[in-house]
């Protein structure tokens, strides 16, 4: 479902698969090839949110800030998510339940593990993993963790476009 708010109604690229399950209101806006899963809540009523090309975003996230919101381009966000920062950069994988805090600030080409909590503020370096409760960094990205985070996300991508091709 996607619905206008105070006069802001999301911009959803044409390419974008949207789940009909998934709820989209307000000052959103989807880029080129990404894909919103069902049961995902994405709200733009307090502060506009801009996710990138060719971002997943899969089933039952919560993705919301009180500020201007960033997710970057070849982003996974795994199921059951709460992004609630200021940023995630490009070529990241957030793993699945994990809780993103206020004003958190994720690099580019980082890991950030499954059930972790980035808590308010919290930076994390590029090509950095975090997990942990509350997330620690604990060390670089090797090159092949991320060529397999690669795969996955084509993965997704390649079956967003299927489901978007059937309609559902």
């Amino acid at each position: 479902m996607i619905k206008s708010f105070r006069g802001n109604t999301p911009k959803i690229h044409e390419t974008a698969f949207v789940s009909k399950e998934a709820y989209i209101v307000g000052d959103v806006e989807i880029g080129e090839g990404s894909g919103i899963w069902p049961g995902t809540v994405i709200r733009g009523d307090s502060a506009k949110i801009t996710i990138g090309k060719n971002t997943q975003i899969e089933d039952n996230c919560t993705v919301h800030s009180g500020v201007p919101m960033t997710i970057g381009e070849n982003v996974l966000i795994g199921h059951n998510v709460v992004v609630h920062c200021a940023r995630i950069g490009d070529n990241v994988l957030v793993g699945n339940n994990a809780t993103l805090l206020d004003n958190a600030e994720i690099g580019s080409y980082c890991i950030v593990g499954a059930n972790a909590l980035v808590n308010m503020g919290m930076k994390i370096p590029e090509r950095t993993f975090a997990i942990g409760v509350p997330a620690r960094i604990k060390g670089e990205v090797p090159q092949e963790r991320t060529d397999i985070i690669s795969l996955a996300l084509l993965f997704n991508i390649v079956l967003a476009k299927e489901y978007k091709e059937h309609g559902l």
